[in-house]
């Protein structure tokens, strides 16, 4: 089931998320996130108008996405970032398909034109992912990322939403 997140859902998101920003190079950032900062992101998310959504399976958070302005200005007012992420065992089974889906239609709803997808180079499963769902290769930001003691390239993907 994908609902609207509530801030009773961050300890779930933050078992999630804070295993993929330690272990992994899905995410350049370093700080794991507390319940606190996730609710916080939650409600400000919700506040501006933009989708935060959980994944529901047997009662537990499986996994979670979300979009915000790409950039800040109002230039930028309907271009969307989003992040997507899944709990291992949800992985595979259609569930962050069903999340996109809900998000891009949110986001198109709510007036955006583009979502973009920042995707770790070093994440061929994530760019793989976005391309099945639509989304174009438009930039690659190079060694603009820097964890486990080396730099990483950032892929840039698009769609638009119609």
């Amino acid at each position: 089931m994908i609902r609207d997140a509530t801030v009773a859902d961050a300890p779930g998101i933050a078992a999630i998320w804070n295993p993929i920003i330690r272990d992994t190079a899905i995410t350049f950032n370093a700080a794991e996130k507390t319940p606190a900062d996730i609710a916080t992101l939650i409600t400000d998310r919700q506040a501006a108008g933009h989708a935060f959504l959980v994944a529901e399976r047997a009662g537990y958070v499986a996994g979670f996405a979300t979009y915000a302005q790409f950039r800040g200005g109002v230039g930028y007012a309907r271009t969307m970032e989003h992040t997507i992420l899944l709990a291992p065992t949800a992985q595979g089974g259609g569930l962050g398909r069903a999340l996109m889906t809900a998000i891009e239609d949110h986001a198109h709803r709510a007036g955006a034109i583009s979502l973009f997808a920042g995707v770790s180079a070093e994440n061929p499963a994530g760019r793989a992912f976005h391309a099945r769902l639509g989304f174009a290769e438009v930039a690659i930001l190079q060694r603009v990322g820097f964890k486990f003691g080396r730099a990483m390239d950032l892929v840039l993907m698009q769609k638009f939403l119609s």
